[in-house]
């Protein structure tokens, strides 16, 4: 059974986007068990007995689309600090893949992200799935755009969390993108996708587990050529390799991954 956790506030309109990317993952109804999970604030309750999983119209929202899209789910509630709380469910839960609502407050870009989506992204190794204010998703194969860059280690885990999806391989679909940087003038030399040794490892390891795998390289801007191809390939999801470059969280993400984040009309997942 693949878990997911999906930790939502009091927004129900993230919380049932996040509920709609679970739903769809390939074979939801018999492969998928989903725990919905609020947190309930420190400044608000003093104890989790306080509040019930039921008053809290978006949990309920989530945890109803789920079950009607025939999901096993569980519903959950805990207290505390909400980013350790969730954090301490993924461990519990021996969660494959957390699916969390992005929160867009304003046009600067440091603020786009909630600091707790920013929190759990940083403290889990599992993957995580940003859904965004929008989630619009396809029926039938599930395409996923995986650009990688020259980092095998990230690259052969974005490839990972592609063939453990549940229905992969005959339900999934991936296109492996390199993106040679800044590379789009006259005269610039051929992108070759068999020169990136990571590329190259991600691909053949999806493909060895039977998963339908595109090849593509291109030169230019990093993070708008991702964008442009997870358009014109109409992607249900994009997988990043997360980037821990140091122990100071401003810069545990790589620029490209932020803005990729911070752009994307479809769901992100960051594989670590």
């Amino acid at each position: 059974m693949y878990r997911v956790l999906v930790p939502v506030d009091r927004n129900a309109n993230r919380a049932r986007h996040q509920a709609q990317y679970v739903a769809r993952l390939p074979d939801a109804d018999s492969a998928v068990a989903a725990t919905v999970l609020y947190v309930a604030p420190p400044d608000t309750f003093t104890a989790v007995d306080e509040v019930s999983f039921s008053e809290v119209a978006a949990a309920v929202a989530a945890a109803d689309d789920l079950e009607a899209a025939g999901v096993e789910v569980d519903r959950r509630v805990d207290d505390g600090g909400v980013s350790s709380a969730i954090v301490q469910a993924i461990d519990d839960l021996d969660a494959d893949e957390v699916v969390m609502g992005g929160r867009k407050r304003s046009g600067v870009t440091k603020v786009l992200l909630g600091s707790i989506v920013q929190d759990v992204m940083l403290a889990t190794d599992r993957p995580v799935t940003i859904t965004g204010e929008r989630v619009s998703l396809g029926e039938g194969t599930r395409r996923v755009l995986v650009p990688v860059d020259r980092n095998e280690t990230r690259a052969r885990r974005q490839a990972q969390y592609v063939t453990n999806l549940p229905g992969a391989p005959a339900s999934v679909e991936a296109t492996v993108f390199y993106v040679f940087p800044h590379q789009d003038y006259a005269g610039a030399p051929p992108h070759e996708f068999a020169e990136v040794d990571a590329a190259v490892a991600a691909a053949d390891e999806l493909e060895a587990a039977g998963v339908e795998v595109e090849r593509v390289a291109e030169g230019g801007e990093v993070a708008r050529h991702i964008l442009a191809t997870a358009d014109d390939l109409d992607a249900d999801g994009i997988v990043m390799g997360g980037r821990k470059r140091s122990g100071v969280q401003k810069v545990l993400l790589g620029s490209t991954v932020q803005d990729v984040l911070l752009s994307a009309g479809q769901p992100v997942t960051l594989t670590g």
